[in-house]
């Protein structure tokens, strides 16, 4: 004889939904994850991936891993950047450094962003500009070091052209990018709406082209600071490039490592600066900013 046993009944869940005996069983583990993770600030979060570098260097210092003549351990490096500061060294350094960068991001700039407008704005410029700058931009900058010397001596003037020229190339291309970026149906709704020539420029093109702007001044600053560095080198006679090389004649990769920490700072600096720029200036623009 046999039994039919009945299939106990099993409850229909719509799509995407759980049935709470499940919800008892299987607790949810990544959003709970994700909000203690979103609780600890920002700033500390940013800092993990620096802190546990600099608990590595000091590690393989500490156990010999890492020799003092192939890199100076964290506490030297301390203690170096601390006299150099006392004495006014760096301090001086960093301010020569600072002004060269100003002045040959200042004069990049103008000139990067002027030719950019050019081209973008109008064809006939486009015709006359676009292709000269577009064959010099693929010449490495670094490389016009010697016709630099040539032309410019051996004093500030080539370390500034070298600053000059990595800027300008970066703006022209995102300014000129950013321009031709914007989309035709607002130049359309701006017509419509009786904007003329120049009130379009102001009004929709300008606007529209400025976050390729501020990306491409983002781009300028990271190459002005290495143009410095290799500027810096050209028979200098103070910065910190000339302290860099100070130290290389003498071994002391203490000194070089400050320089390099210095070189680094100024830029996150900078960084900064234009990231708090684009956040005044790009408020009308809604972003991503992660989850």
């Amino acid at each position: 004889m046999t039994v039919d046993h009945a299939p106990p009944d099993i409850p229909v869940v719509p799509s995407g939904e759980r049935p709470a005996e499940l919800e008892a069983v299987v607790p949810a583990a990544g959003p709970g994850k994700r909000s203690s993770l979103r609780a600890v600030p920002r700033w500390l979060r940013r800092t993990v991936g620096p802190l546990l570098l600099l608990v590595t260097w000091q590690v393989l210092s500490s156990t010999g891993v890492l020799h003092p003549d192939t890199l100076a351990s964290p506490g030297t490096v301390a203690r170096s950047a601390g006299d150099l500061i006392a004495d006014g060294t760096l301090p001086t350094a960093m301010g020569v450094s600072l002004r060269r960068v100003a002045v040959g991001l200042l004069l990049g700039g103008v000139a990067g962003t002027a030719l950019a407008l050019a081209s973008g704005l109008s064809r006939l410029g486009e015709d006359l500009i676009d292709a000269t700058v577009q064959m010099l931009r693929t010449v490495p900058f670094i490389g016009l070091i010697p016709l630099l010397i040539i032309w410019l001596g051996i004093g500030e003037a080539p370390k500034i052209a070298l600053i000059a020229l990595g800027v300008a190339f970066h703006l022209y291309l995102n300014v000129y990018a950013g321009i031709r970026g914007v989309d035709e149906q607002l130049i359309e709704a701006g017509q419509s709406l009786g904007l003329g020539r120049w009130g379009l420029v102001r009004h929709v093109i300008l606007p529209g082209a400025l976050p390729g702007a501020m990306t491409g001044l983002r781009y300028s600053l990271a190459t002005a600071w290495l143009a410095l560095v290799f500027g810096e080198s050209i028979n200098a006679d103070a910065g910190i490039g000339f302290l860099m090389n100070q130290a290389r004649e003498f071994f002391r990769t203490d000194v070089i490592v400050v320089c390099l920490v210095v070189y680094a700072f100024l830029g996150l600096l900078a960084d900064a600066v234009v990231r708090t720029l684009e956040r005044l200036l790009l408020q009308w623009r809604p972003t991503f900013k992660g989850q």
